[in-house]
Order: structure tokens, then C-alpha cells, then sequence
């Protein structure tokens, strides 16, 4: 058998790859977050499956559950939320499963951040403005950031920035961030993206807060920061230009 970490995307159901409907559709087993996974995906699981919902479960009663799947031979769609690489926990159900010597694989999915981006109909990378983006979050109550890996840090190099699990402190975030790229900086909050409940949330860094405490969002929501989100006027990619040899 094996436990396969499946990317379930976004929101959409239809959302996933090709290769990750397939799987849901044929392991026996499938451990989800209820929270976060749409009830679609769910529904195209085998007849007579075993669902587990891990929103209340801890990572020993998780880990006990892949444990169970792989004694009884049964393959397993763990479902991520979003894409499996980025805040999903998989490292650590990794280290269980490498230590009890279950077998796994990775199917990645579509980014929540990526979704964003596909709401906003923006590109993050506009040349001559911003070729960069940072993938990161804040700590409050979750694990905390790396020394090194502060906003300021971030901030400062004027990169389209990308805040997960960030959203509930905007207004404490917003003038740290402001202070870097200004005030007037665009910022976007995309909460639910692709979902059919997605809120769109478009301003500044001085007034963002202010949006975000009257529209309620609290979670599930990314926060993008750059002067990528309004560019128009750049210079043309080198990809196509006339210049370019080929």
C-alpha cells in the first residue's frame, strides 16, 4: 500500500490535478480537514470507504490511522488542503511514516496563493516591478518564525509578499509592512479563493485593516502585498520580445 499526500487545492473541487481525482477516487482510505477540503472531493471516494476527518485529531491518532491503513494493506489519500510543499505538516507525518516504514508519495496541488493570483487576474512577477515572491507567514499563537525569517526582512526588499495564516493581525501588520513599502502600497486580501463564498478584498496598506474588520474575515484568507497588484505601465517581457534571438 501506499499513503499518498494529495494536493486537494484551493476550494474548488475542481481545482485538483488529474492524477489526484484519481486517487481519491480509488483509495479505500481517506484522511481529509473538514474545514477545508470541499465536500465534492469527498463524494468521489469509493464506495464503502473509510473518511476521517483529522480537524479534531492530534498527530499521534493521524499517524495511528496511516499505521492501520498500511497493516491492512489499504492505500491512503492523505488530502492537504491548497499544495502539500507549503504550511500543510506533511514533514512531520513524513518522519512518522518513514520510522513505522510506510511507503508514501506526494501529488501536489494547486496554492492557495496561486489561486489569489488567478481571483485578483494578476500576474506576481510584472517586470520591472516585482520578480520576486515570498511565501511566508506571522506567529501568534502557531509554531514560531525562524530568528532569521522576520517581515521586516522581507519587507525591505519591496517583493510581492504573500502573508498566510496572517489575515486575523492585519492591523498590527499593516504599518510594519507600510513602513517598508509605503502606505500607499496596494494590498489584496483574497478570503475562500475559489470557493463560491470567495471575498475580495483590494485597497492599501493604510486603510486594508479597516476593510478586513468590517467584511469579518478571519481566517482562511491570504494576504498579498506589492506594487504588482496595479502595475500598468512596465516594460514588456524579454520571453517574447522582438529583440530576443531564437
Amino acid at each position: 500500500m501506499t499513503v499518498y499526500f494529495v494536493g486537494a487545492g484551493p476550494g474548488a473541487a475542481d481545482l485538483v490535478t488529474v492524477r489526484a481525482a484519481r486517487l481519491i477516487a480509488s483509495c479505500p482510505v481517506c484522511l481529509y480537514a473538514g474545514a477545508l477540503v470541499p465536500r465534492e472531493l469527498l463524494d468521489t471516494a469509493p464506495a464503502g470507504a473509510r473518511l476521517v476527518d483529522t480537524a479534531d485529531l492530534d498527530l499521534d491518532r493521524i499517524t495511528a490511522e496511516l499505521v492501520e491503513a498500511h497493516q491492512a494493506g489499504l492505500d491512503v489519500a492523505r488530502l492537504h488542503s491548497g499544495d502539500p510543499s507549503v504550511y500543510s505538516a506533511m514533514a512531520e507525518q513524513m518522519r512518522r511514516l518513514d520510522a513505522a516504514g510506510v511507503p508514501y508519495d506526494v501529488v501536489p496541488g494547486v496554492p492557495a496563493f496561486a489561486a489569489a493570483a488567478a481571483s485578483l487576474k494578476r500576474e506576481l512577477t510584472v517586470p520591472g516591478v516585482a520578480q520576486t515572491v515570498v511565501l511566508t507567514r506571522t506567529s501568534a499563537r502557531s509554531t514560531p518564525m525562524p530568528p532569521a525569517e522576520s517581515l521586516g526582512t522581507y519587507a525591505a526588499t519591496g517583493a510581492t509578499l504573500v502573508l498566510h495564516l496572517a489575515v486575523q493581525r492585519i492591523d498590527e501588520l499593516a504599518p510594519q509592512l507600510a513602513a517598508h513599502y509605503g502606505a500607499d502600497c496596494p494590498v489584496a486580501v483574497v478570503a475562500r479563493a475559489s470557493r463560491d463564498d470567495e471575498l475580495i478584498l483590494r485597497g492599501t496598506l493604510a486603510g486594508i485593516a479597516g476593510q478586513v474588520a468590517a467584511a469579518g474575515v478571519r481566517r482562511t484568507a491570504v494576504v498579498v502585498v506589492g506594487r504588482a497588484l496595479t502595475a500598468g505601465q512596465f516594460p514588456d517581457s524579454h520571453l517574447y520580445s522582438t529583440d530576443r534571438s531564437r
